[in-house]
């Protein structure tokens, strides 16, 4: 079993008195997780709400009941909470009414569990994400060797623990999590109401990574209204299907201020989308993937190490470009990704002038292990 990093930052909030409430794409380990940190505690009650009694239990219970449920249990894991109507009532009566018992809460979906307990549950809950496995989870797991051996089969096949744990199976479960647990919640959500053109979207911004993605050509290319391409956006971000990233300006003229790049949090999911599981010398979109994989993983260590950071691409009229920029405690740093180490890079003279910075750090396949929180290069040999 692969160790996640966020085991220690829950273990640590639980003598806090509040709720711990796990969020998530599905399939990641969340129930995993939350199970092995449970089994560490005395005598805890599981709740699984996909079971009909015990969300029929759940729902609408007054104080009374719930303690009559919880007994002399002093831990409750609740799993799959999105699945009980007005869970965000239940858990905060839970946590007013029983001082004594520690409440951990997961949910596969943002969509459902974030709106239901964000104003039942406010100061009352740590809210914690489990992404797909980091390379900071997978290094340590696998070692250096193994790791970097298996560099590109991850990025092809992408981290999650099912894809990784099953080499061999990795294109059969990848279609199985894209065509089944993906679009599970999306499309029980009342937002999505054509799955087929969500199916087009998706397919569409994987092809994009990398480029500025205009919510107008979206809208042409897929035959809807850009409210909807922009609406179902949304909808996949707070999924955890993909993220962001805005362009960086400071109102300088020449500079582009619009405009958006849209990466996939996992690189699998988006080579699943494309059917395209070529190795990265059989690829045309070598670059492009290896961008998605570190600016996503670079999300994952900022994420998990809190650290509070902005984050853009920089890009002028004149089609000058830096992959990431990054601004934290007003110091700016700026990562521009090749796969090939060869490959040389010239920092546009307009951002150097505007921004102070000759120095745009390169991100390749051998020097890429610090970019993502590995500082340990040989520790596990």
């Amino acid at each position: 079993m692969i160790h996640r990093i966020q085991e220690e930052l829950i273990e640590k909030r639980l003598s806090s008195g509040k709720a711990i409430v796990m969020l998530g794409p599905r399939q990641t380990g969340k129930t995993t997780l939350m199970e092995k940190i449970i089994s560490k505690l005395e005598n805890p009650l599981v709740l699984n709400c996909d079971d009909p009694f015990i969300r029929s239990r759940l729902a609408g219970s007054n104080s009374a009941q719930l303690r009559q449920i919880i007994g002399s249990h002093r831990v409750v894991f609740v799993d799959e909470a999105q699945r009980v109507k007005n869970i965000g009532i239940t858990l905060k009566l839970i946590t007013d009414q029983m001082k004594d018992v520690l409440l951990l809460v997961s949910g596969s979906s943002s969509l459902e569990l974030a709106n239901e307990i964000n104003e039942p549950l406010t100061g009352r809950k740590f809210e914690f994400m489990l992404y797909p496995v980091s390379w900071q989870e997978f290094y340590q797991h696998a070692g250096y060797i193994s790791a970097m051996q298996q560099l590109e089969l991850r990025m092809v096949y992408g981290m999650y623990p099912e894809v990784i744990a099953q080499p061999g199976d990795e294109k059969e479960i990848l279609r199985e999590i894209t065509g089944s647990y993906l679009y599970k919640d999306l499309l029980s959500w009342k937002g999505i109401r054509k799955p087929e053109i969500l199916d087009k979207l998706l397919k569409a911004l994987a092809l994009q990574i990398g480029n500025l993605v205009s919510y107008n050509e979206l809208a042409n290319t897929i035959q809807v209204d850009k409210n909807t391409v922009s609406n179902y956006i949304d909808l996949l971000e707070k999924a955890f299907v993909v993220f962001k990233l805005h362009p960086f300006t400071r109102n300088q003229r020449n500079e582009i201020s619009t405009g958006r790049k849209i990466y996939f949090y996992d690189t699998g999911i988006r080579n699943a989308l494309i059917n395209n599981f070529n190795l990265m010398d059989s690829r045309n979109d070598t670059g492009a993937l290896w961008e998605n994989f570190m600016v996503a993983e670079r999300m994952k260590f900022l994420h998990y190490s809190r650290k509070y950071t902005g984050t853009w691409f920089w890009r002028n009229h004149q089609q000058k470009e830096i992959d990431y920029i990054e601004e934290a405690d007003g110091k700016i740093s700026a990562f521009e990704f090749k796969w090939n180490p060869e490959k040389r890079f010239k920092v546009p003279s307009s951002f150097a002038e505007n921004y102070n910075i000759s120095d745009v750090e390169v991100i390749s396949r051998k020097n890429f292990l610090p970019f993502v929180g590995v500082t340990w290069k040989r520790k596990f040999l």
